[in-house]
C-alpha cells in the first residue's frame, strides 16, 4: 500500500483530465486494495492513512451519497471530514472566495467543493470557475465534489463498476443515453464519464435527443481520448441503435445548451416542455434485450425510477446501481489518501 502514496501529495482533482492516465489507475487500483481488505478483513486493515488530518467539504449544492461517502471515508482512513453549507459562511454576504478557502488551507488538510445546477442558475462554467479561482488561493489539494461540468470521483467509481463486471474492459461498449425525467440536472456526470471511460479505451456512445449536444471543448477532449487509447467514440439521436450491443448503459437527463446559457430562471418552464416530447426515452426490459446478454443498467444516483428506468430494469439482477454507489466510497477514499496523506 505505501508505494500508491507517493508523488501525488497535494494535487488537486478538478477533472480526470488534469492527472495521468498512470495516476487514474493507480488511484483506482489503491480503491479496489481498500475495498478488498474491508470486505475479507474489516476495519481493522485498513490503515489509518489519514490519522488526525482534516477534510473541508464546502457544499453550495444539496448530496445524498457524495457527502456520505467522503465523510465514511474520512473516518475509514483515520481522518475527519467537516461539512460546511455555503449558507453557513458570509459568502453570501459578499465574502470573497479568496478569503474564505485561505482559512481552511491553515486549518486543514484538503477541500472539497461542491457547485452546481439550481445554486449557479444552471449556468455554463461558473460552479467550475469557482473551484479553480479558489485552487489558486491554497496549497492543500482541492477536490471538485461536482460542479457544473465534471464529477471527477463519481467518474472514477463508474469505471470502476464497469472494470469489476468487465475486467478486459478495452473494446467494451459503454452508452450515455439521455432519458426522460421531469427534473432538470446538469451534465457533469454525463461529461466526466465521457471524458474518463474514453480515455481508458473503452468504446462510448453518447444517445440523445436533437438540442441536448453537449458542448464542442468536451466532445473535442473526448474525441483527443479516443485517438489515443483506440477506442471508439459515437453520437448518435437514435438510442435504440446505441443499445443494440452495449455492455453497460447509463440513462440520465441532462440540460440543454440552451438552457446552460440563459439560465434555470429564464429557460426550466420551457425546457420541461421539450422534455414532454422525449417521454420514450427511457430503459426498459426491452431494450434492455437489445443490449449485449452480459450488458448492465448503470446510474450515479438517484435514479428517476419509471421515467429514466422502469422499477423492473432497476431491480433486476443486470442492474449494479448499489455496486456503483459503492465504489464511490472506496474512489473518494483512494482520491484522499493519494493527495494528503503525506501532507505535514
Amino acid at each position: 500500500m505505501r508505494n500508491f502514496i507517493a508523488d501525488l501529495t497535494g494535487k488537486d482533482l478538478i477533472t480526470t483530465q488534469d492527472w495521468e492516465i498512470e495516476e487514474l489507475k493507480i488511484a483506482i487500483g489503491l480503491a479496489e486494495e481498500l475495498k478488498w481488505r474491508y470486505h475479507y478483513f474489516g476495519m481493522d486493515e485498513i490503515p489509518k492513512l489519514l490519522d488526525r488530518k482534516t477534510f473541508f467539504m464546502l457544499f453550495f449544492a444539496p448530496s445524498t451519497r457524495t457527502r456520505a461517502a467522503f465523510e465514511a471515508a474520512m473516518t475509514y482512513l483515520g481522518g475527519h471530514a467537516q461539512y460546511i453549507e455555503s449558507r453557513q459562511t458570509r459568502a453570501g454576504e459578499g465574502e470573497a472566495v479568496k478569503d474564505i478557502v485561505a482559512m481552511y488551507d491553515r486549518y486543514g488538510h484538503g477541500l472539497g467543493i461542491r457547485i452546481l445546477d439550481k445554486a449557479i442558475d444552471f449556468k455554463h462554467g461558473v460552479g467550475n470557475q469557482l473551484i479553480r479561482e479558489a485552487a489558486k488561493h491554497v496549497k492543500i489539494p482541492v477536490i471538485n465534489m461536482a460542479d457544473d461540468q465534471f464529477h471527477p470521483t463519481q467518474a472514477l467509481a463508474d469505471f470502476m463498476t464497469f472494470k469489476e463486471r468487465f475486467p478486459h474492459y478495452k473494446g467494451k461498449k459503454y452508452v450515455i443515453m439521455w432519458a426522460y425525467s421531469p427534473h432538470i440536472r446538469g451534465p457533469c456526470s454525463i461529461n466526466a464519464d465521457l471524458l474518463l471511460f474514453t480515455r481508458m479505451g473503452v468504446d462510448v456512445t453518447v444517445a440523445y435527443p436533437s438540442g441536448f449536444d453537449l458542448y464542442p471543448d468536451i466532445i473535442e477532449m473526448a474525441k483527443k481520448n479516443a485517438e489515443a487509447s483506440g477506442a471508439h467514440l459515437e453520437f448518435t439521436n437514435d438510442y435504440k441503435e446505441a443499445l443494440r450491443g452495449a455492455h453497460a448503459v447509463f440513462p440520465r437527463n441532462w440540460a440543454s445548451r440552451q438552457l446552460q446559457e440563459l439560465g434555470y430562471s429564464k429557460f426550466a418552464e420551457e425546457e420541461l416542455k421539450i422534455y414532454e416530447k422525449y417521454k420514450d426515452w427511457k430503459v426498459t426490459a426491452e431494450l434492455m434485450e437489445l443490449m449485449d446478454k452480459s450488458g448492465v443498467l448503470m446510474h450515479v444516483m438517484p435514479i428517476m425510477r419509471g421515467y429514466e428506468a422502469d422499477d423492473d430494469v432497476v431491480d433486476s439482477p443486470r442492474s449494479i446501481l448499489y455496486e456503483q454507489a459503492e465504489n464511490g466510497l472506496w474512489t473518494k477514499a483512494a482520491v484522499l489518501a493519494l493527495t494528503m496523506a503525506n501532507i505535514r
